[in-house]
């Protein structure tokens, strides 16, 4: 079965054919979490299967990819994250002014990792980083701003805040689909504040059907969805009411679109919440 397997993926390379997300990162000489971040940003173009199972890399992108590679700064740079210390030296500051830009929204963190007693470790893009650093010099000494100061004050860390945010907005940006733009904004809302939000259960069904795989989450470790079931929620007041105006607008949207399947009759939906 394997050996048949690979023949055919063979031929279809061959054959110019879309190649799989893992086949694309070694020829691009890429991580596959790097390829996938690629794809989050938009600095590699994919396509998905249509079940939404396999994202695909064409041919012609592989191509594009290696060509710009020769005349500008490579894609692997473009990619590179950086934890808090590294983060510190590319800026030309402390760790501990780092952790304050960070704590405090100045920076935001695009993915992260766990290491082995599974603490989530923020990572960032080398690229922002000294793009701030050249763009904000005067953040990165002396005395804290009035604002960091309050913020830091009252306890506050927006990194999972910003990291939520973040993938929200590019996630959103890989389809024009509205229900599935209304599904990955509604990830971000617990239960309780989903079914006050989306009061017809057919609409939560259909939401919650797009929903898994629209949040990236494909063959991570237990661990890291662990991890992520923590992160999802919006867990301030004032990011719970921006994310159910924005989950109320889209399903405006969505609805205005098409409406949300449901069955011939108007039997209710067992189940739904």
């Amino acid at each position: 079965m394997a050996v048949r397997e690979a023949h055919r993926t063979a031929a279809v390379t061959q054959a110019g054919g879309p190649l799989s997300a893992s086949r694309a990162a070694r020829e691009l000489g890429l991580k596959r979490s790097e390829l996938d971040l690629g794809a989050l940003l938009g600095h590699i173009r994919t396509t998905v299967d249509a079940d939404g199972s396999h994202r695909r890399v064409a041919r012609e992108e592989i191509d594009r990819l290696r060509a710009a590679g020769r005349n500008q700064e490579t894609l692997r740079e473009r990619l590179r994250t950086v934890g808090a210390t590294e983060g510190a030296r590319l800026m030309g500051t402390s760790p501990v002014r780092f952790g304050k830009l960070a704590r405090t929204g100045y920076i935001a963190p695009v993915t992260f990792y766990l290491n082995r007693y599974r603490a989530v470790v923020w990572l960032y893009l080398a690229e922002e980083l000294k793009e701030f650093a050249d763009r904000e010099p005067a953040l990165l000494t002396g005395r804290s701003p009035q604002r960091m100061r309050a913020l830091l004050d009252a306890g506050e860390d927006r990194r999972a805040r910003n990291w939520r945010g973040r993938r929200l907005g590019l996630l959103t940006r890989q389809t024009e689909d509205p229900w599935e733009q209304a599904a990955i904004t509604s990830s971000v809302l617990d239960p309780v504040q989903f079914v006050e939000v989306v009061d017809d259960p057919y609409e939560r069904a259909y939401l919650s059907k797009l929903r898994p795989g629209l949040v990236g989450r494909h063959g991570e470790s237990p661990a890291v969805r662990e991890a992520m079931d923590r992160l999802l929620p919006a867990d301030g007041p004032d990011e719970i009411l921006w994310q159910r105006v924005s989950l109320a607008l889209l399903l405006d949207e969505a609805r205005a679109h098409r409406p949300a399947p449901r069955p011939e009759s108007s039997r209710p939906l067992a189940g739904s919440l």
